[in-house]
């Protein structure tokens, strides 16, 4: 197994991005380390000796993905005894020809601060943890969109990174067993249908979820899963509610695919 580092001065969220989906195109298992905030010489060499020491105990030179700002920590990383991976010097190089402009770097400037977008986040995520779970259905008009579908779909996740990564208001609401015998969507939720994305699962994925929440009961049956599953579909398409299977995708896509579907606006890149 290769053993892959991210390094950076900053939070190191670029470089396992960057790295991560770099990897991801070859079928092999890879050790991650991440290791952020390396912000001085000494640091620098210490992590040069710790990436030195894994050539030693893996025989395979590691793959090394960093970002940095001060020239001298990246030359220290450079010259350690790895494949190395600097993407953003690649990338600045190319760009300041194109642009005809400098860059001018700065730590901590990818993932600091930025006012209006982190008071957009904080607002959203403190939306979603209030109208979660259909808990609060007096403030909708707010909402950006409303996730709809059965208990234990990917709802309440997929609403929380919605806010917290983009600073968009989703408000979820589950159609439970009595909504879905109705054939209908509830009545507080009839004024905001344009608001309204349904997510779904497979019945079986979503037996075995609720099997860890209550065990052998009707709720989790492989029967009821499939019924509700049935049902909040049909309505979907009743009502052309755009929906999604969450089953085989993670919170990351299962955001972007609603980002795209719903036209949302992204507050925060």
């Amino acid at each position: 197994m290769r053993t892959a580092f991210y390094i950076s001065d900053g939070t190191a969220i670029t470089s396992e991005v960057f790295g991560h989906a770099t990897l991801s195109l070859f079928p092999i298992e890879f050790q991650h380390k991440t290791i952020p905030f390396v912000e001085t010489v000494d640091r620098a060499h210490e992590i040069k000796e710790l990436i030195n020491n894994t050539v030693s105990a893996d025989g395979d030179k590691p793959l090394v993905f960093f970002t940095f700002v001060n020239p001298e920590l990246s030359d220290i990383i450079s010259s350690s005894n790895a494949v190395c991976y600097d993407f953003l010097t690649l990338a600045s190089h190319v760009l300041k020809k194109e642009l005809k402009t400098e860059p001018v770097p700065r730590i901590h400037r990818t993932h600091s601060i930025h006012e209006s977008s982190y008071d957009f986040r904080i607002d959203a995520v403190n939306y979603a943890l209030a109208n979660d779970d259909g808990a609060n259905i007096k403030n909708y008009e707010e909402a950006d969109i409303i996730l709809v579908g059965v208990s234990r779909s990917g709802k309440t996740p997929t609403s929380l990174y919605l806010a917290l990564q983009y600073g968009i208001k989703a408000a979820n609401y589950p159609m439970t067993e009595d909504d879905l015998e109705k054939g209908n969507y509830p009545k507080c939720l009839l004024p905001y249908k344009n608001k309204l994305f349904g997510l779904t699962i497979d019945p079986e994925r979503l037996s075995l979820i609720r099997q860890e929440r209550m065990a052998n009961s009707k709720y989790a049956s492989i029967r009821q899963c499939r019924i509700e599953v049935r049902e909040v579909e049909m309505l979907f398409k009743k009502h052309k509610t755009p929906y999604l299977n969450s089953t085989k995708h993670s919170v990351e896509e299962i955001s972007a695919k609603i980002i795209s579907e719903a036209g949302l606006v992204r507050r925060k890149y």
